[in-house]
């Protein structure tokens, strides 16, 4: 009692000496927990943070510092992967003509290694770049549907842009054919209104659908960082056409009042594809179905035998995120910059890019190789678009042509062109969210004519876009260089 009392009475002094205690205990456990298998610049960054405010940066890192997912997630998506591989060994390999170059046939095994899914032949793509278009073609596939339709988006709610193709959704499942669907829970949720109206369409027509990657911190045995996400965009219809890309399923202006007021509205692509990587496509979708539902979908219903094989393109999907053991995304974007030997076309909407990514594309300019990257010229999330814009000093000198997309339209694309060889094209940003957070799902796809028609996209971009030069740059206040800078280095910590 008298020791309680005597720390009642000093408890000034003692409280001063608890909290400095405290502060040095959280400084030293940083040193040693932070840079543990973590980039240099984020582990610095991390520090930095905990350094300056250590009563507040360490529980940020114990919150928010571990790109994995929890424990039982880790098991059933180690499961996953399992399920991938075996089931993708059903999907026809094809091989490469002799005359393409042997980098893209070093892409093709390295994809296989980290994804499971093999490079497939006699496949036909066609490219969708207007909004309101793709909704009203993808609405239009699923009325066809006579078996299955399987959807899935990182954003997803009814509004009056999406309503037909709520509407085919309902029919689809009206007539018998078995509808799923997958969005993500916070991409989703966001925008409670429209997505309180989306939830209540599928239960009042018996369709069965799941949030992806659902916020609730201690389900899985251990704590889940809350901005780990599900970020793919697919539509399969009969396991024959498939849609993916990078819109969401959503309005143009995200139903956000700021945004009507500013006149923003996002440019998007999609791909619509028929032959056996409907399979791939297919069998992702089923892997994402068995990680929230928890129901293995049958091989028979997910990899099927293609109606329609006149198609010439090679494609290979090429998933990533948090529960492979590598940044597949990060690594195949690497790989096709590193082997360029004439043009890289790089269209992001978040270049937020890692120092792997940016030494590959500064080094491809300095070696001859034409690099052009696209980028909006205004910005939707704050953090981001100046960080990304720290980045464009070194791109510039280094030979980069940027190219921005005029406001007020948010350029969402996300595809990558090399040489005349390859086009990848998905939901993937060139950020480390998407490297690291983030599930994405990619798309590799070679053949001359298929270029041709992602060139015709560039033109377009080109047309709606400015360059940005060098003089035009280091014109910039000093304040805005601080600032962009500034947010690079909170970019850093993931």
């Amino acid at each position: 009692m008298a020791f309680w009392h005597w720390i009642l009475d000093h408890w000034v002094v003692v409280g001063t000496y608890g909290f400095l205690a405290l502060d040095m205990a959280l400084r030293i456990v940083g040193i040693i927990v932070v840079p543990r298998n973590r980039r240099p610049g984020s582990a610095l960054a991390w520090l930095l943070a905990i350094m300056v405010f250590p009563i507040i940066g360490f529980p940020l890192y114990l919150l928010l510092g571990k790109a994995e997912l929890p424990r039982k997630r880790r098991a059933k998506q180690a499961v996953v992967n399992r399920l991938m591989r075996v089931r993708a060994q059903g999907i026809p390999d094809s091989e490469l003509d002799e005359d393409v170059p042997s980098w893209l046939q070093s892409a093709v095994r390295l994809n296989r290694e980290l994804g499971a899914f093999p490079l497939t032949g006699n496949n036909s793509a066609d490219l969708e770049i207007d909004y309101d278009s793709s909704i009203a073609r993808m609405a239009a596939d699923i009325r066809t549907a006579r078996e299955s339709v399987h959807v899935l988006f990182y954003i997803m709610v009814l509004d009056e842009v999406t309503e037909d193709l709520f509407a085919a959704l309902t029919e689809a499942a009206g007539r018998g054919v078995t509808v799923r669907v997958l969005y993500d829970h916070w991409g989703s949720l966001s925008h409670f209104r429209h997505y309180r109206a989306m939830r209540r369409c599928f239960d009042a027509h018996g369709i069965e659908h799941y949030p992806m990657m659902p916020i609730k911190p201690f389900s899985d045995g251990a704590f889940q960082r809350p901005d780990l996400r599900n970020h793919r965009k697919m539509v399969i219809v009969d396991g024959q056409t498939g849609w993916m890309g990078s819109q969401n399923m959503i309005a143009a202006h995200y139903n956000k009042r700021a945004n009507i007021r500013r006149g923003l509205h996002w440019q998007e692509t999609m791909a619509r594809l028929h032959g056996p990587i409907v399979s791939e496509l297919n069998l992702l979708f089923a892997t994402d179905w068995f990680y929230e539902s928890g129901e293995m979908l049958p091989d028979e219903e997910v990899v099927r035998s293609p109606r329609d094989t006149s198609g010439t393109y090679e494609c290979q999907l090429v998933p990533s995120g948090p529960g492979f053991v590598a940044e597949n995304n990060l690594v195949l974007f690497n790989q096709l910059f590193y082997s360029a030997t004439r043009r890289i076309v790089a269209v992001s909407p978040y270049f937020v890019p890692d120092e792997s990514m940016l030494a590959a594309l500064t080094t491809a300019a300095r070696r001859g190789v034409e690099v052009e990257l696209f980028v909006s010229e205004i910005g939707d999330q704050f953090l981001v678009y100046h960080a990304q814009r720290s980045y464009y000093t070194a791109l510039l000198e280094a030979g980069v042509k940027i190219w921005l997309y005029r406001a007020p339209t948010i350029l969402h694309a996300k595809h990558v062109t090399i040489d005349d060889s390859v086009t990848v094209v998905g939901s993937s940003n060139m950020d480390i969210r998407s490297f690291l957070l983030q599930m994405e799902c990619s798309l590799m796809i070679g053949g001359t004519d298929f270029m041709e028609k992602m060139h015709e996209v560039e033109e377009v971009y080109r047309s709606r876009s400015r360059v940005l030069t060098l003089k035009e740059w280091r014109q910039q206040p000093w304040y805005q260089s601080l600032l962009d800078n500034t947010c690079r280095l909170a970019s850093a910590v993931v």
